[in-house]
């Protein structure tokens, strides 16, 4: 006969599932020992600011060519696209593009990216962007009527990936209301994810129309940059090699250095003589 099975007694049981809980708590501790959490693991943008606006990079960057020397338009860096009655023209503000043109046009396109500092960094901090890409992006009506559109059914490829705005920062009164009449202009800032690359060819799609513009603006920046390296190296002041290290030549007027006076002539020449009057002529020995 089978001895009997003793009963645990209630105090047994809860002595139990003590240890049973304490086991499990330092079994998954153990498991997990080492693992950053996901608050503490860094991200791949783990010390970089995650604000940092496109109009902050270092202007000693070696990849950026000098500013104040170039010479290209903004149509010349614009992607042109028509689509119905809309006319859609997008020029990203990278840094690297926006300082081929002239120190005028890049002035006002660095003065329109501070003025909206703010709300780009804003919206960065949003999307967890630690380097937004800023489009700008305006809208034409081209035909009589009234002419409607999605904005934001804008479509970047870069690298094979394809990218829509995160958001955009309106620059004209009613850009949300999503129609155009005949003439009417519409703009806006539009954020990208820095993934764009814009040193690469792009194709830009809005609504149902592609445009491969950008492969071509690509070429007449590029061949930009090379002009603007050479003006600069001319424009660099001519050093002297012969005096103090560093210095430079002094350009001095030509007053500054006097034609000496023509000396007088002491004694009269015979021919002068010959020609003087009878009266006044001396005798010969």
């Amino acid at each position: 006969m089978a001895p009997a099975t003793p009963r645990a007694t209630p105090r047994a049981t809860a002595r139990l599932a003590a240890v049973t809980a304490t086991a499990m708590t330092v079994a998954v501790a153990a498991c997990t020992a080492g693992r950053p959490s996901p608050s503490s693991a860094p991200g791949p943008d783990a010390g970089a600011p995650l604000t940092r606006a496109p109009f902050d990079r270092d202007s000693l960057d070696p990849s950026l060519v000098p500013a104040g020397y170039g010479t290209l338009r903004q149509e010349d860096v614009t992607i042109r696209v028509q689509y119905l009655g809309l006319v859609v023209r997008l020029l990203p503000l990278d840094e690297s593009v926006i300082r081929t043109l002239s120190p005028d046009a890049y002035a006002a396109l660095r003065d329109l990216l501070a003025s909206r500092r703010a709300e780009i960094e804003a919206i960065a901090r949003r999307y967890a962007l630690a380097r937004p890409q800023i489009w700008y992006v305006s809208f034409y009506g081209v035909q009589q009527g009234e002419t409607r559109f999605s904005p934001l059914e804008l479509t970047v490829t870069s690298s094979g990936r394809d990218f829509r705005p995160v958001d955009a920062i309106p620059l004209t009164p009613g850009f949300g209301a999503q129609r155009l009449a005949q003439r009417e202009a519409q703009a806006a800032l539009y954020v990208f994810d820095g993934a764009v690359d814009v040193d690469q060819p792009l194709v830009v799609t809005f609504q149902a129309v592609r445009s491969t513009a950008w492969d071509a603006i690509l070429r007449r920046v590029e061949r930009e940059r090379s002009l603007i390296r050479s003006r600069a190296t001319r424009s660099s002041p001519a050093r002297d090699t012969t005096g103090a290290a560093g210095a430079t030549l002094p350009t001095l007027p030509a007053s500054a250095f006097p034609r000496p006076a023509r000396p007088h002539l002491r004694y009269a020449t015979w021919s002068s003589v010959r020609s003087a009057p009878s009266a006044t002529r001396p005798s010969r020995p």
